[in-house]
């Protein structure tokens, strides 16, 4: 498919004056073409990217420009920032729960945890590095929480695809926990 002129500078654009992650769709309409174009742009941009001060991050349909993690340290000096926001290890916890198999409810982490974490859920939402992403169709309708374009840029990833993988017997232990979960919430 032939592109028009002056379209990667088009997206390119679009991307570096968006304050917040956009949609894909949204690009397209503002570009008025269709989505497949916009997405053969985006690979293209994320292609050139690679190894530049600037990355495209992804997050299911959203894109937006970021500064490459490898970069944060002087970053932060440049901007002032004392990048001492350190998370404590029960938040760590959480977050990873979350960051590998979102979405996540409260009980489903508490019962992976063994402990309660309204407080470190509180913690987690107040730096932005979890979000809520609606509700579980159950009995409740409880909150369901993903990560955000924030968790990715602190943590260096470009999409959620660059976590690294779970050990073999971390994934055993999760997925009995989750299936128990799961199982109590039928009899309930």
């Amino acid at each position: 498919m032939e592109l028009p002129d002056g379209f990667k500078l088009q997206v390119e654009s679009l991307l570096f004056v968006a304050e917040a992650p956009v949609t894909v769709a949204a690009l397209a309409k503002a570009l008025d073409v269709g989505v497949e174009p916009v997405e053969q742009m985006l690979a293209e941009l994320k292609r050139e990217y690679k190894g530049r001060g600037i990355r495209l991050q992804r997050v299911r349909d959203k894109v937006q420009l970021v500064s490459a993690p490898e970069a944060a340290a002087i970053i932060q000096k440049f901007l002032g920032l004392d990048g001492s926001g350190h998370l404590s290890s029960a938040a760590l916890e959480t977050l990873a729960i979350i960051a590998y198999r979102q979405p996540m409810t409260r009980t489903a982490i508490e019962a992976v945890r063994g402990v309660n974490c309204d407080g470190v859920i509180h913690t987690l939402l107040t730096r932005s590095l979890i979000q809520e992403a609606g509700r579980q169709e159950t009995a409740g309708r409880p909150i369901l929480y993903t990560t955000t374009f924030e968790f990715l840029q602190n943590f260096g990833l470009r999409d959620l695809e660059d976590l690294p993988a779970l050990e073999e017997e971390a994934e055993d232990v999760l997925e009995e926990k989750l299936e128990r979960v799961a199982e109590s919430l039928k009899e309930a």
